[in-house]
């Protein structure tokens, strides 16, 4: 295979060869413990710093020490909604969605069985939160609302920022997942108001296993884990320096290139899109077309298989997905789109296409060319199509 068609960067990306170069000296010749009281490691401490300083800027913290390194997003996840909940421990609810990453909604459910009342606020057919039931579902008992930036299947951005500014009056800790943000839309804590925000590296072109958490000055929180000194107390253990290096770095190309995607990857997202829509019938575009990220579109394809058209799409060199790599390998729908009321008819043959800015107009054409091949073929042998009439079979579900 000569090229690879990569349309899978809402799962991971690529990490940037600047990157890369940026890490390459703190595997080898500048291998030193940043937390050594000596010279060799404190010149490695301070590109710790520097990193810390870049990624502030990424998410428009006014201060470099509000940014605690983790491991992953769903670590920083965790520690924002564990750790406000270790202090506010008389309180017992809990605000999130219905279709924010695992990485919170498995942890709601641990929570449910400790005794905690989780309210889940749903989305409509277009993925859009229900902002009012939100507000309506605030009390005194509320610790936390941990809502996302925008949707790891859809893209859909939710309204963080009228979120942020209610949470505030009524003094709730909010927390933001912005993992699928970072990088493609800008981010501002203060415009959102809000005490914690979750990234990962991982999905901007830095490397897997590290992540970051902005923690706001003065927000009341926990550790969850208990050790040395590192990250100010709030996440122990010797630092992954390579990876933190390469986040700093990631972020700020990601800064640079932020005007990119909302012009050159958004119009290569509308074309793919459109003309899959376009040379597709019964295909069906799963979330609002507006307020998304620019990079991200996920279309129905009904009457077949998502895993099928992978499968198939796999052959022709080109990767995409049929909804978060953190929950594949099941053969239920995703629960974003259930969660949407998209029918089953369509849910089931779901694909995210999800670009970079690597992607490219001939990558985009050739996508577009053998689309259309693998759609017949699979409806051909879809037991809910008829092939001769080319129409629906009648379904009892």
């Amino acid at each position: 295979m000569e090229k690879y068609i990569y349309l899978d960067n809402n799962a991971t990306t690529m990490v940037d060869p600047k990157v890369l170069e940026s890490m390459l000296p703190f595997f080898k010749e500048r291998y030193g413990n940043p937390s050594s009281m000596h010279s060799f490691g404190g010149l490695v401490g301070r590109e710790v710093e520097k990193a810390r300083m870049q990624v502030a800027r990424l998410v428009g913290a006014e201060h470099d020490y509000e940014i605690v390194f983790t491991g992953s997003g769903t670590e920083s996840d965790n520690m924002a909604v564990m750790g406000v909940l270790g202090y506010y421990r008389d309180r017992k609810h809990v605000i999130t969605s219905r279709v924010e990453h695992p990485a919170i909604l498995s942890l709601c459910k641990k929570l449910e069985r400790d005794g905690y009342r989780i309210t889940y606020i749903p989305v409509d057919w277009d993925g859009n939160l229900d902002v009012e039931m939100l507000k309506s579902s605030v009390d005194d008992d509320t610790a936390i609302v941990s809502i996302m930036y925008a949707n790891n299947e859809t893209g859909v951005v939710f309204p963080v920022e009228e979120i942020g500014a209610f949470l505030k009056q009524k003094g709730v800790p909010f927390h933001v997942d912005a993992v699928q943000a970072a990088g493609k839309i800008p981010i501002d804590v203060n415009k959102i108001n809000c005490d914690l925000l979750s990234i990962s590296g991982h999905k901007f072109h830095a490397p897997k296993g590290i992540g970051a958490l902005y923690v706001r000055r003065g927000t009341r929180m926990r550790p969850i884990l208990y050790g040395g000194h590192q990250e100010r107390g709030r996440r122990p253990g010797t630092e992954n320096v390579p990876g933190i290096v390469g986040m700093g770095a990631a972020a700020e190309l990601a800064l640079e290139h932020l005007p990119e995607y909302d012009t050159r990857v958004r119009k290569l997202r509308d074309r793919l899109e459109e003309g899959l829509l376009r040379g597709h019938k019964n295909a069906v575009l799963n979330g609002g077309r507006t307020n998304r990220v620019p990079n991200t579109t996920n279309v129905g394809f009904e009457f077949i298989e998502g895993e099928a058209i992978l499968l198939y799409l796999d052959e022709k060199g080109i990767a995409a997905s049929s909804g978060s790599a953190c929950s594949s390998g099941s053969l239920e729908p995703s629960h974003v789109l259930r969660a949407m009321g998209v029918p089953f008819t369509s849910a089931h043959g779901s694909i995210r296409f999800s670009l970079s800015r690597y992607v490219t107009d001939g990558d985009v054409d050739y996508v577009l060319s053998v689309m259309p091949g693998i759609v017949q073929r699979l409806l051909e042998i879809s037991p809910y199509w008829d092939s001769k009439k080319q129409e629906p079979l009648p379904i009892n579900l």
